[in-house]
């Protein structure tokens, strides 16, 4: 395959600012609104397994977590403008079929929202909680916004980067589990409605 030499990195920084707006729209149109519609529902399903309630907090995951938004930014370092464009059609088309299923399915988390005891990390779930109801689960944009991103740049990346980014995004999957905001269908779901993305616009190309 023949990579394209990067364009310069003001028209790369202009397009990631431009087509970066229309994805933060497109995810603070839907997900909020989903998730406070969802919560007038009368009934929510539980869609996992009881053996998935006895998986473990770590609550120390919260950093890998947060670490997603630290992928954010790594795109306009690897993608072309016509790149950057291809990935935040990807993530809004993305966004509005999660938003769907979230008002067909909607979920509630098993996981117990108990803040740890210690005063530090309490805090930070305290606010992960006021942010983030439970019922946004099926798929998660966690992880589809993760894996989508990941799968981008590492198209693009060298050997050691694309082995580095692997090992973040297992870990950063993982971390939605560990830190109890979501189950393993929300995962599985999550990361296969971003590999589609991605193979629906390979088709067009």
């Amino acid at each position: 395959m023949v990579v394209n030499p990067l364009r310069p990195l003001s028209a790369r920084l202009s397009t990631f600012a431009s087509w970066g707006a229309l994805v933060g729209i497109a995810f603070f149109s839907i997900y909020p609104t989903t998730n406070w519609l969802t919560g007038f529902r009368d009934r929510h399903y539980s869609l996992y397994f009881a053996e998935e309630l006895r998986l473990p907090f770590v609550p120390e995951f919260i950093w890998l977590y947060l670490s997603m938004y630290v992928l954010f930014i790594l795109p306009p370092f690897f993608l072309n403008p016509d790149e950057l464009k291809r990935l935040a059609k990807e993530l809004i088309l993305a966004t509005c079929i999660s938003g769907v299923v979230f008002l067909l399915l909607p979920a509630r988390l098993g996981f117990s929202r108990i803040p740890p005891a210690d005063e530090f990390y309490g805090g930070l779930f305290q606010g992960l909680f006021f942010v983030d109801q439970p019922f946004n689960l099926v798929p998660s944009l966690h992880v589809v916004y993760s894996t989508a991103i990941g799968f981008a740049v590492m198209a693009r990346a060298g050997a050691l980067v694309r082995a580095l980014l692997s090992i973040w995004l297992v870990l950063i999957v993982l971390s939605t589990v560990l830190v109890h905001q979501h189950h393993l269908l929300d995962v599985v779901a999550g990361v296969a409605l971003a590999l589609f993305m991605r193979l629906l616009w390979e088709r067009k190309k």
